[in-house]
């Protein structure tokens, strides 16, 4: 019984616990943009633009939605955010990007479908590279911009 207890130990805790208090060497390098959705299509459209200074927060929860990391970033004048994440967030928990706030008059509402990204932050699944990208997300505006009638039924003949 001593025996199964010390491989027990050996093979599972102390690994789990040396990794625990240890911040990584290399940060994830996480990395996405905030938009405002002009048009209230739904989707980035070019006549979208990009919210600088707008609040995002990246929350890392366990399957019973206990949160477990939670850290905010902001975007520069281009609408992109970087967050270094310096801990691994492994099969067993769920990280999402999602939007907090915007500065922008006019367009503060958040779109229910395209306000958090999922993102991955872990190194233990093949991918090699310490940079995680995550889909746009959009706030809508108040009021829909002018032309956008247009340029909707534009991208609807392209379509077809």
């Amino acid at each position: 019984m001593a025996k199964m207890m010390m491989m027990l130990a050996l093979c599972v805790l102390l690994p789990a616990v040396i990794n625990a208090g240890r911040p990584m060497s290399r940060p994830f390098r996480l990395e996405g943009r905030v938009y405002c959705d002009t048009c209230r299509a739904g989707f980035e459209t070019s006549a979208t633009t990009y919210i600088p200074r707008a609040t995002v927060r990246v929350e890392c929860k366990d399957k019973e939605q206990k949160l477990l990391y939670s850290m905010d970033g902001t975007t520069d004048s281009t609408g992109t955010y970087h967050i270094l994440v310096n801990e691994e967030h492994g099969a067993d928990e769920i990280c999402d990007v999602v939007l907090v706030s915007s500065p922008m008059g006019g367009c503060m509402t958040a779109d229910p479908s395209r306000n958090r990204a999922r993102v991955v932050l872990t190194s233990y699944n093949g991918i090699v590279s310490d940079k995680r990208f995550a889909n746009a997300m959009g706030f809508m505006r108040d009021e829909i911009m002018s032309g956008c009638t247009t340029l909707l039924q534009s991208l609807m003949e392209e379509e077809n």
